[in-house]
């Protein structure tokens, strides 16, 4: 199991505050540079497309402004998984084509300077103790309304609605896997407001106790929890 570790040198030391915009667009323009194909079989917009990858970042020093993400210095890294291991290799080849190129965003810019493989301990317990990377989306969707509820860890709910996020994911991308088992516990959370394409959603961060099979373990692991995965959303890492 592996995840990517893509460093970032900015030309000025800040982000905008819309960072999921940024990445997204950037992932975009990696996967179209590599293959047309390979790009509508993530972005295509006549269809719902379920998506097996996940990321995080590490801001050094960062402060949250009105419009930027301040920087103590000019770099920052994006920790990248995918529970499709053809897809990471694909992703692999796509940044590739990008690195050492000024990427631009407003008024400033950025470029991808380096990508480590790094490795991910197989998860052998039913149990683990996890913690959130980046905030974790839990959502409601009413399909009659198209109205979404989401709930944070210090909500009545919360475990039942992140349930059937995971049954939904592992529906939608034709993954046999049962998840009658799947339980999570909050050990330390708690609620967060975060920008998601512009607008305030409630989210959560903290300690988790998971419980479920290994092979649904391991996958979340690499595809992430919840929903809203691969704009940078329900990346965790094993800390027991």
């Amino acid at each position: 199991m592996q995840q990517y570790k893509l460093t970032f040198k900015l030309e000025k030391n800040w982000l905008p505050k819309e960072l999921d915009r940024l990445i997204v667009s950037f992932l975009k323009a990696s996967t179209q540079a590599y293959s047309q194909n390979f790009y509508e079989r993530l972005y295509d917009k006549s269809q719902s497309i379920i998506k097996s990858f996940t990321y995080s970042y590490f801001l050094p020093g960062a402060k949250f402004n009105k419009d930027r993400i301040e920087l103590q210095g000019n770099e920052f890294s994006m920790f990248f998984s995918d529970a499709d291991w053809e897809e990471l290799f694909y992703f692999f080849n796509s940044f590739q084509l990008l690195k050492y190129k000024k990427y631009p965003m407003n008024d400033n810019s950025m470029e991808l300077v380096s990508i480590y493989m790094q490795k991910l301990n197989e998860i052998k317990e039913n149990e683990i103790i996890i913690k959130m990377q980046s905030p974790l989306l839990v959502r409601n969707h009413n399909s009659k309304d198209n109205s979404d509820i989401y709930y944070t860890c210090e909500m009545e709910g919360f475990a039942e609605a992140l349930k059937e996020n995971v049954s939904i994911f592992f529906s939608k991308m034709g993954v046999d896997i049962k998840t009658d088992d799947f339980l999570i516990e909050t050990i330390k959370g708690k609620k967060v407001v975060v920008p998601v394409f512009g607008r305030n959603t409630d989210a959560s961060i903290g300690i988790f106790k998971l419980t479920g099979s290994c092979q649904l373990l391991n996958i979340l692991y690499l595809a992430g929890l919840g929903v809203r995965r691969s704009e940078g959303h329900g990346k965790f890492e094993v800390i027991g």
